[in-house]
């Protein structure tokens, strides 16, 4: 191991918190653990955090468990949350654990050869209610519970509260490390930085059961524009790692989208460059920001990690194109890179039949489901910021031959961003 790996970390602004010691116990091999609750069948891109920190502590030469939380996933882990988690019946959370294994194993196919993946329920459910309340609840007071922020926030709130299932949480993932600990010599638990209090109990129960010392770290959490964190149970949007969820051109487009104040520090957390590169990066960059430069470079290095070099360098070809301000340049596509483009972007199908009997551009916007509304469809026409095969469009018209292209698609734009694609069959 050349360096330590906290001050690698540190300097990409990957630690939020941390243990005393934890450096001079990184100095030599430790196995180290994070761990993901299946609440959805996909990953997305806030859990892409605790796999890069797990790369590099591959690559320093520690070891990794990767544990998949089939037990408590049953529960719902109240950190971070305002309300009650919905329950996940035991055939969902089973698919969710096969789909996220899945995941996990084809995102960490190059750094496998020291990572050990685990199911708690493979523990957990060996354990009685009565033992594990006198076993375990033994060493936590009610009083040391509720001074958790996560419990602390909920049980102040006389609408929503907390259960006691909930309540109960934070304990058995202080029993997942205590585990850990015993049967795997871990010493190091990570997780988002709303997961400390639930970490430092599992380091108190193996203190108090064993006399050992154990160690954790917490990484920042990557939250959306209105400030809440991506989250596989959480309401709203989510960027998810699925391609079926989150399309890759949508995925790439995220990461083009990042402001040029929070993309230097992207560029430090999600990609593996040296400090020396990325500082190079980032001269570069500010030398003309409205090119780009690191939106491209970190949306590239990013979509060949989750969805392949293929499909990443489909997905910039279709940027080139969708974002070139000459109209022309569609003129001369040929079909293969016109079902790529459908493939990639919201579309639709619309029939042969229903294009001859005629159909004026509101109404297509309204049936495309590009537009809620034929008024708001207008409303956009009338702003100017309609595009149709790139050309801007200023009013309402019957569409013609001539608007397809490639003898069977139509480019629909709203704005500068949005792009919808017509197939006509």
């Amino acid at each position: 191991m050349q360096k330590n790996i906290i001050d690698e970390l540190s300097w990409r602004g990957l630690i939020k918190n941390k243990v005393s010691g934890i450096e001079n116990q990184l100095k030599k091999p430790t196995t180290m653990y994070i761990g993901f609750d299946p609440t959805s069948d996909s990953l997305h891109l806030g859990s892409l955090l605790p796999l890069i920190i797990l790369i590099h502590f591959q690559k320093m030469g520690h070891k990794s468990l990767v544990l998949i939380g089939g037990a408590t996933g049953f529960i719902g882990d109240p950190s971070g949350r305002k309300d009650n988690r919905i329950f996940l019946s035991q055939e969902i959370l089973q698919k969710n654990t096969e789909s996220i294994k899945n995941q996990i194993l084809r995102l960490l196919k190059f750094h496998s050869e020291k990572i050990e993946l685990l199911n708690n329920l493979d523990w957990i459910q060996n354990v009685s209610f009565l033992e594990f309340i006198r076993d375990i609840g033994k060493y936590f007071t009610v009083n040391y519970m509720i001074s958790k922020d996560s419990v602390k926030k909920r049980i102040n709130d006389e609408k929503n509260g907390i259960s006691f299932t909930e309540f109960s949480y934070s304990l058995i993932q202080g029993y997942d490390f205590l585990y850990l600990n015993q049967m795997k010599n871990c010493l190091l638990q990570i997780g988002g930085s709303d997961q400390w209090g639930n970490i430092t109990t599992g380091i108190e129960l193996i203190r108090k059961r064993t006399g050992k010392k154990a160690y954790g770290f917490t990484f920042p959490l990557i939250t959306k524009s209105n400030g809440i964190k991506f989250g596989k149970s959480e309401k709203g949007e989510n960027i998810w790692l699925d391609k079926n969820k989150t399309s890759p051109y949508k995925f790439y487009q995220f990461w083009i989208n990042i402001s040029d104040f929070e993309i230097e520090k992207y560029i430090k957390i999600y990609t593996f460059f040296s400090k020396e590169k990325i500082d190079q990066l980032i001269i570069q960059h500010r030398k003309n920001p409205n090119k780009r430069f690191l939106q491209k470079k970190l949306a590239h290095e990013i979509t060949k990690w989750v969805h392949g070099n293929e499909i990443s360098e489909k997905i910039i070809k279709i940027t080139h194109i969708l974002f070139d301000k000459k109209n022309e340049i569609l003129q001369f596509l040929n079909e293969e890179t016109l079902i790529s483009i459908y493939n990639h972007i919201p579309h639709m199908v619309l029939s042969y039949e229903e294009f001859e009997k005629g159909i004026f551009l509101l109404d297509l916007l309204k049936k495309s489901g590009f537009f809620y509304s034929k008024s708001e469809a207008s409303r956009a026409l009338k702003a100017n910021s309609i595009y149709l095969n790139k050309i801007l469009i200023k009013e309402n018209f019957l569409l013609q031959k001539n608007n397809i292209i490639g003898k069977k698609y139509i480019l629909l734009q709203f704005g500068k961003k949005e792009f919808f694609i017509i197939k006509i069959e």
